[in-house]
């Protein structure tokens, strides 16, 4: 198992010697500002999420991801502010970003325009205590922290049966001990909601994200929601992972879980889990006064 941790280490390495994606979410549906700022404030409620994903279980070292993030609608739901909190990990290479969104909506007729920008920073900390390599001077493999400034941008279109956005999250590219290590991620999302009953919604997504230097990544996602509290689906990435949600709404409080499984041409035949824990309340007269708020 060492020796398959060390492997993807120097993997790690040699890939984000070109360019390194932002972390992967399987529940970004239930809220978009984790990849698009513009979505601050939509609810027109406070709201506060927790999300963990395991990739790869079994694997020593695997990635892992820890988010948290929350906004708040403003102003007559004018104007949306947040904060997120993300850390990606793989090994012993760990990448912590801190930011702030603001968004400014305006409303149309049947729907709501919005654009937001996003700020921070992200820290890049690596500590190779768990790799031997034959050179031990090799730059590649000595301990690093640095701090880079971060950027992002964001549109969105929302109304009651569709949402659609594009988004930068991190318009800068970045390098580390003069490698690069990161460079855009441009992201297009799109959802629709059906009606098919008084107590049954049917709630296709479709997530395109294009990495330059990678091949673009496609998310298809089929939800089935009953009573507004239960909800149910199915989704793949790029028809070489595959995954199952299953979600839950108690009052102000909303629980997820997602499993994924690799497909036959996956090079890695290790299992995800994602877990997410959500928060909704109106605190202020303006807000949406929905029994739940999601």
């Amino acid at each position: 198992m060492k020796l398959i941790l060390h492997t993807l280490i120097l993997l790690v390495v040699a890939i984000t010697a070109q360019a390194q994606q932002d972390p992967l979410y399987s529940q970004y549906f239930n809220n978009p500002m984790l990849i698009n700022p513009a979505f601050a404030g939509s609810n027109e409620r406070l709201y506060a999420g927790l999300a963990y994903r395991a990739q790869w279980t079994g694997i020593d070292g695997g990635p892992a991801t820890l988010n948290f993030n929350s906004h708040i609608a403003l102003a007559d739901n004018k104007v949306g502010a947040g904060v997120i909190v993300v850390q990606d990990k793989i090994g012993d290479i760990k990448n912590t970003q801190y930011g702030a969104s603001f968004a400014y909506r305006i409303k149309l007729s049947n729907s709501t325009f919005s654009f937001g920008m996003q700020t921070g920073f992200i820290q890049y900390t690596s500590n190779m205590n768990g790799v031997n390599p034959l050179d031990k001077s090799d730059p590649l493999f000595a301990p690093y922290t640095e701090t880079k400034f971060n950027t992002g941008v964001g549109v969105m279109l929302k109304s009651e049966r569709y949402t659609l956005g594009l988004s930068v999250p991190q318009l800068l590219t970045n390098a580390v001990q003069n490698v690069q290590v990161y460079s855009q991620n441009y992201y297009l999302y799109g959802t629709y909601m059906f009606f098919l009953s008084e107590r049954i919604e049917f709630k296709p997504s479709t997530l395109l994200r294009l990495t330059k230097g990678s091949p673009l990544s496609i998310d298809l996602n089929a939800n089935l929601t009953f009573n507004k509290l239960y909800t149910t689906g199915l989704f793949t990435r790029n028809l070489n992972t595959y995954g199952v949600l299953l979600q839950m709404i108690m009052k102000n409080i909303r629980v997820g879980y997602v499993f994924e499984l690799p497909g036959k041409s996956s090079a890695l035949n290790f299992n995800t889990h994602e877990i997410s824990l959500a928060l909704s309340l109106d605190v202020l007269r303006g807000h949406n006064h929905s029994s739940t708020g999601f």
